[in-house]
């Protein structure tokens, strides 16, 4: 069986390979999906894609599974829960960057 041909970036981190081989230059015609990679890139700025895979389950959760219409209704008790959470990346606002 013959490797698979995969791009630089996704190394020999297994999770950026299931990233690279599932996901990565695919089309994408769920909104709920595209949403939530359009919040991951948000989350992402600064930093590598590899951070953000890595607490990728801990976004699902955080913002229930990337619904808008439930995100939509979080509150300020909501974002002090966010700004709370380890299992995201989280800055407040104003607040030099990393």
């Amino acid at each position: 069986m013959a490797e698979k041909v995969r791009c630089g970036w996704a190394g020999s981190d297994p999770l950026m390979q299931e990233y690279h081989d599932r996901e990565w230059g695919r089309p994408e015609r769920d909104s709920r999906a595209m949403w939530e990679c359009l919040m991951l890139e948000g989350f992402q700025a600064g930093l590598s894609w590899q951070t953000i895979l890595r607490r990728r389950e801990g976004f699902r959760r955080a913002f229930k599974n990337f619904d808008p219409v439930k995100v939509a209704k979080f509150t300020e008790k909501d974002i002090e829960r966010l700004m709370q959470d380890e299992g995201i990346i989280r800055q407040e606002a104003g607040a030099p960057g990393p």
